[in-house]
């Protein structure tokens, strides 16, 4: 099938030894981005054959991550290890074939015989001794209780393999360096070789979208897919992803883990669009009507335009700065409705209970999101707009309240708006302004002093817009406490 086909069937299978990191999830948004533009199935399936790494926790992770991103599966989650029979009767057909055999060799000689070759300046491959022994005898000694493998036997005629694919063309590896993979371990614990073929071809997939560091693994795969005479999948490998540095992205780089931005406070739409753009481009389609590339997309966008054709040959660069800046737009561009349920998480976890009315949340949301960076600022750094139980900024009170005049004017300023017939960004910015020039001081000082006083920093909306939002009864709170603000004691 080709990348134009009506009903793809394609899978995301991690590996539950980690949680969903960035990697995967591209991988996961790719495959479900293609199943949705042509009306595919997506399928998930936990490759969790590595007993002693796996674990149930992970599994959770992995699935918390990809419904944080938005991404839904049709089919699954389908685990390999209840699937184990299967993979067996593979590993049977391929022996019957003649297409692969018992090995005998155990662990001990393998690593000598590798041992030797390196030392002898030869490449560290099986010797495919065990290739020899009569299917027979060899049936006999494992009849006999004798523990093997089993392994497949790559064409010895000096060919090679080759496959297309969608992203990087014609791939081909030459047979002779691709050694007799094991398919069957002797615990009869099937290898990531079999499984994943056994399983692409039950599950009927059509494509194969994965990252490029898998592409080395595609012709064992090849092989195996013409030796069971199934039809062969599309194969798409994507380009990794790497850090700043332009080294693979590892936790030096920064979190790695999906659900590690959401606790950083990241907008799901936001990560998800972020990630979309690592390695793959709309093209035409993604620019806007100056001819200039557009980077923000929304999920039915994404959705119509992605193709395999967008995808790059060249490894992507995950860069944090580019991740905010996603972020800050998506929190600037949400309803504030929308925005709420994210922002309620943030207040749970900071123990955070606004005592202001629904009505009055939604106005101070769409007042400080144009300054949000992600969304525990709107537990954090905004926490003052919507509780009464917040901090002082001690840098903010040194530099705009430490001056005693300021802060008595400040106190004195409180009668002045507590005898105000109005209370709005005309009138409260009129009377602080007329007060400032009957003291005979800039407006700015006060203005500025009044900002910390009001929200515990020193960065907020305009002051007189600030005053409005939180009403007349807490401006005149805040400013008489402004006299009891501790000014941090300045270190010698």
């Amino acid at each position: 099938m080709s990348d134009t086909a009506s009903t793809p069937r394609v899978r995301f299978a991690p590996s539950p030894t980690g949680y969903l990191h960035v990697g995967g999830a591209r991988t996961a948004l790719f495959n479900w981005l293609f199943a949705r533009h042509f009306g595919g199935t997506l399928i998930l399936r936990i490759e969790d054959t590595d007993f002693e790494r796996s674990s149930e926790e992970m599994v959770e992770g992995i699935l918390e991550g990809m419904l944080w991103i938005g991404l839904n599966w049709d089919e699954g989650p389908f685990y390999q290890s209840k699937r184990l029979d299967l993979y067996r009767e593979t590993a049977a057909k391929l022996l019957a074939s003649g297409h692969a055999y018992y090995c005998f060799c155990t662990k001990e000689e393998l690593e000598q015989r590798r041992a030797e070759a390196v030392a002898a300046g030869r490449p560290p491959m099986f010797n495919r001794r065990c290739r020899r022994i009569d299917p027979a005898v060899a049936a006999d000694r494992k009849a006999a209780g004798e523990s093997c493998a089993v392994r497949f036997a790559v064409p010895e005629d000096g060919g090679a393999t080759s496959f297309d694919d969608a992203v990087f063309g014609k791939v081909e590896f030459a047979n002779a360096e691709i050694e007799d993979f094991v398919l069957l371990r002797s615990d009869g614990i099937p290898t990531y070789h079999l499984s994943v073929v056994a399983d692409d071809i039950d599950m009927r997939l059509t494509h194969i979208i994965r990252g490029a560091d898998h592409i080395s693994n595609t012709p064992k795969q090849v092989l195996q897919y013409r030796a069971l005479g199934a039809p062969m999948p599309v194969f798409a490998h994507v380009p990794l992803i790497l850090g700043p540095d332009k080294t693979r992205l590892s936790k030096r780089h920064g979190a790695t883990s999906v659900i590690a931005y959401k606790e950083m406070g990241i907008v799901p739409e936001a990560f998800r669009n972020f990630l979309a753009l690592l390695g793959w481009t709309p093209g035409a389609a993604g620019k806007d009507a100056d001819g200039k590339d557009r980077e923000l997309f929304g999920s039915e966008e994404l959705t119509r335009l992605f193709s395999l054709d967008g995808i790059s040959k060249s490894n992507a660069v995950f860069d944090n700065d580019k991740l905010a800046w996603f972020n800050t737009e998506y929190i600037r561009a949400y309803d504030a409705a929308k925005l709420l349920p994210l922002i309620e998480e943030e207040w749970t976890k900071a123990e955070l209970t606004p005592n202001r009315t629904h009505d009055e949340v939604i106005a101070t949301i769409d007042l400080v999101k144009p300054r949000a960076r992600n969304l525990k600022d709107f537990a954090i750094a905004f926490r003052a707009y919507f509780s009464d139980d917040f901090t002082y900024d001690p840098a903010a009170v040194t530099k705009f309240l430490k001056d005693d005049a300021v802060r008595a004017m400040l106190v004195e300023l409180v009668a002045r708006y507590e005898s105000a017939t109005e209370f709005t960004e005309a009138s409260t910015e009129q009377i602080l302004r007329a007060f400032a020039e009957e003291k005979g001081v800039k407006a700015g000082a006060l203005i500025n002093g009044a900002r910390v006083a009001l929200t515990g920093q020193a960065v907020a909306p305009s002051l007189f817009a600030v005053m409005v939002n939180l009403g007349k009864d807490r401006v005149v709170k805040r400013l008489t406490a402004t006299a009891a603000i501790t000014v941090p004691a300045v270190s010698s």
